[in-house]
């Protein structure tokens, strides 16, 4: 079984909408895309575990439009889930070292899948709940963060989110703020990894022109093939490579169709395209993988964690050699650790 580290998953969302504070339907295998059972069925050896605080139900869009765009949230109300949120990652951890394991490092993300645990990197995805002063960031850096998106697909004090949208530009307004300047040079710091995939454009040029980190996108396709908001252009993929950075494939099906459906019936063969995409831009070191297992609507015929060797086979049978799969699947998102949160 190959392993797969991935740039970006749900499951503490679902468990926190669920109540599930200590992880129980995750250890159970009782979880949609991603629990125990699963990964290890799958070869999931590891991942980047996202926070993410959800709006108002009352008011979000139609989950199947073209565009959708979404209210701010209450920062006071996002200062207590976001807490919550890393408290079942940290709850896991504790009660199962055998089975996941919290990492600070790319050497403790190996040392867990020698020893057979899930390697789980803690992520923000939309920093709502830290504060203009950064207390919060300092106290969730101490407990174990090391990656984060400033903003998700909405506004707030950090900077501007794409909404989602097909076809349509990322070019959506204006940059970071001086917050989030503020936020990308403590993050440079520290050595937390800033995600550039739900950033509008001109964030996007306002970190490269800013940070001193190799740019990186967790969970993203290309533009050129899908023009979804969310999806990066290329001339966004070369400043990537520059860089030496790197983007994680999102798995999303309507950031990987032509159409821009959100449609599961989705071959291998439209993810593979915006594979060799990414590959022509970045090269073999530049590529990964950025399911959003939990978060969207991916292919049928992955499914869940338990459907990752069916894209590793779709890879194996489209030519794509040993050594590049492995990038692929672990080494990319390892060297760009390294080199990033050390």
């Amino acid at each position: 079984m190959r392993p797969v580290f991935d740039g970006h998953n749900d499951l503490l969302s679902k468990l926190w909408a669920a109540g599930d504070r200590h992880g129980a339907s995750f250890f159970a295998g009782a979880a949609r895309d991603l629990d125990l059972e699963k990964c290890r069925a799958g070869g999931f050896a590891g991942g980047f575990f996202a926070i993410w605080v959800p709006g108002d139900p009352a008011n979000a869009p139609d989950p199947m439009a073209t565009y959708r765009a979404f209210d701010p949230v209450d920062p006071v109300a996002a200062r207590q889930v976001t807490l919550e949120m890393a408290a079942i990652l940290h709850r896991m951890s504790a009660d199962r070292p055998d089975a996941i394991r919290l990492c600070r490092t790319a050497a403790e993300i190996e040392a867990a899948e020698a020893a057979g645990a899930i390697a789980a990197l803690l992520h923000i995805e939309g920093c709502e709940g830290i504060g203009p002063d950064l207390d919060e960031l300092y106290l969730y850096h101490a407990a174990g963060l090391r990656s984060l998106g400033p903003v998700w697909s909405r506004d707030n004090i950090f900077g501007h989110g794409v909404p989602f949208n097909f076809p349509a530009s990322p070019d959506t307004g204006p940059g970071l703020t001086q917050a989030g300047r503020n936020l990308l040079a403590a993050c440079n710091r520290l050595r937390i990894l800033f995600d550039l995939s739900h950033l509008n454009e001109a964030g996007f040029w306002d970190v490269a022109k800013l940070t001193d980190s190799p740019l990186v996108a967790t969970h993203s396709a290309a533009h050129a093939l899908t023009p979804a908001t969310r999806n990066l252009t290329d001339r966004q993929l070369d400043a990537i490579a520059e860089s030496k950075g790197l983007v994680g494939l999102n798995f999303g099906v309507a950031f990987l169709r032509e159409d821009g459906v959100k449609n599961a019936d989705t071959g291998p063969e439209v993810i593979l395209r915006h594979i060799d995409h990414l590959l022509s831009r970045l090269g073999d070191k530049g590529v990964a993988l950025g399911s959003d297992f939990d978060g969207t609507t991916i292919p049928r015929f992955i499914g869940s964690t338990a459907g990752l060797p069916k894209l590793v086979e779709a890879m194996e049978r489209a030519g794509y050699g040993s050594e590049l799969i492995a990038r692929l699947c672990w080494g990319n998102w390892l060297d760009v650790l390294r080199r990033t949160i050390g």
